[in-house]
């Protein structure tokens, strides 16, 4: 069984996705340091130029040791409404644009205090609506008993213990930073997913445009063609 865990990002990108439909269950992995200038309050989209424009949830001040799932929202700005004008750059161009309009307001409605939680559901809800069906927990509601943590990379390892899991999934960008060494010691397979081709008609001149968030993709793509950029992906 195969297990996956990561922060909460906002709107992510379709490696995130991938991850995520090619684990048997996901862990929002929540109660670690809120990393600023991350991922977890902003993603990019395209603007008018064709270079890449950040959709940011503004976040209130927290002292820096505050953990993600402690992050609260700053509501007395009017975020939703400026994101969903960025958007509208879309409009022309997408033709899947008043479907993801849509969604988006259907998922936005809610008001959310909570940065984690914003997320958790976001992502939850681009999943549903791609058909993905990987079981889904968060860290921080599973009273999870877990071993001692001496390094970095046993958060991990110690949670696919405790959950008795016998694989481990991860991006491609932590494979250096993994002992390989200490998860077969214990039984349990350590792997990296990399996304093989996730370029797709952006409708505009010039090279496309990598890394963006997944709402991107969705302006431009088919649930199913999607999905099958999800699938196509290596293991090392």
């Amino acid at each position: 069984m195969k297990l996956g865990l990561m922060q909460p990002y906002f709107f992510p990108y379709l490696g995130y996705f991938s991850l995520i439909k090619n684990c048997d269950k996901f862990i929002f992995f929540d109660t670690v340091q809120y990393i600023r200038r991350g991922w977890c309050n902003r993603n990019r989209i395209l603007k008018q130029d064709g270079t890449p424009s950040y959709v940011i949830v503004p976040i209130k001040k927290a002292p820096r040791e505050t953990n993600i799932n402690e992050i609260q929202i700053d509501n007395s700005m009017d975020w939703k409404a400026k994101i969903f004008g960025q958007l509208n750059i879309y409009k022309k161009t997408a033709p899947y644009y008043d479907d993801v309009i849509e969604f988006l307001k259907g998922i936005l409605t809610d008001e959310y205090e909570s940065l984690s939680e914003l997320c958790i559901d976001t992502t939850e809800a681009v999943c549903n609506f791609l058909g993905i069906e990987t079981e889904f927990a968060t860290l921080s509601r599973m009273n999870l008993a877990i071993d001692d943590i001496h390094a970095p990379d046993e958060w991990a390892l110690n949670i696919t213990k405790a959950m008795k899991y016998d694989v481990y999934v991860n991006p491609p960008g932590g494979q250096t930073f993994y002992d390989r060494e200490k998860y077969e010691n214990v039984h349990i397979k350590l792997e990296f997913l990399t996304i093989n081709q996730f370029a797709y008609d952006q409708k505009r001149k010039g090279s496309f445009v990598p890394n963006l968030s997944v709402i991107d993709a969705m302006m431009f793509c088919t649930p199913d063609e999607i999905n099958r950029m999800l699938d196509d992906y290596t293991l090392s």
